[in-house]
């Protein structure tokens, strides 16, 4: 534990919980990787179980006022699907109204492109009435895209994970219209700390 009067986000706004992308929790999720034959396997309520004690114990520890989450339903990251993703998505976003967290970040399906731009699939917005705090939706979005799903309410928020890898100033060229660095994909989650991850210009 730690020592009396310490806090528990140490120079952090709060904590999201990763509980997608084929990671443990989501692992627990998903039908095509949870075979267990317990108390965490099997039904759609027991499959979510560990993830909400998982939330449970964040929101015991630093509040739930500093406590997300980020789930990918829709998506089969090394290969941890679901046969009924929409179950299991609005399950979840309405059983977290009741644990006390501030926000939910959830990925969009894949987006397809028409005409040279991307489509947004707005599957998400059953989860985003569902649930009764800030809902942020993610998913190959860019600033046209994100502010008109922001103004039409959507979502509350739009998150953009590779355009910010590349664009360590992404507010500023978004508040001026400024041209965007190109993200690199080949330098996605290699061990360099530099080349594809600190490398990229700020605006003159």
């Amino acid at each position: 534990g730690r020592p009396p009067g310490t806090p528990s986000t140490p120079g952090f706004d709060g904590v999201e919980i990763h509980g997608a992308n084929g990671y443990i929790i989501e692992q627990f999720l998903k039908d095509s990787a949870n075979d267990r034959i317990d108390e965490y396997g099997g039904s759609l309520e027991n499959r979510c179980r560990f993830a909400l004690e998982v939330v449970d114990a964040v929101v015991k520890e630093v509040g739930g006022h500093r406590v997300g989450i980020r789930l990918s339903p829709f998506t089969d990251y090394m290969d941890c699907h679901d046969s009924d993703p929409h179950s299991l998505a609005l399950y979840l976003s309405t059983k977290l109204n009741d644990h006390g967290i501030l926000y939910i970040h959830m990925i969009e399906p894949r987006m397809a492109i028409v005409d040279g731009r991307r489509v947004v699939p707005k599957r998400l917005l059953p989860y985003r009435e569902a649930f009764k705090g800030t809902f942020i939706a993610n998913g190959g979005y860019d600033r046209e895209e994100g502010g008109k799903v922001v103004t039409e309410g959507y979502t509350d928020l739009v998150a953009f994970g590779r355009l910010f890898l590349a664009n360590p100033d992404l507010p500023k060229r978004f508040e001026v219209g400024a041209e965007l660095n190109k993200y690199d994909r080949m330098t996605f989650y290699t061990s360099d700390p530099v080349v594809g991850y600190t490398d990229y210009p700020f605006l003159e």
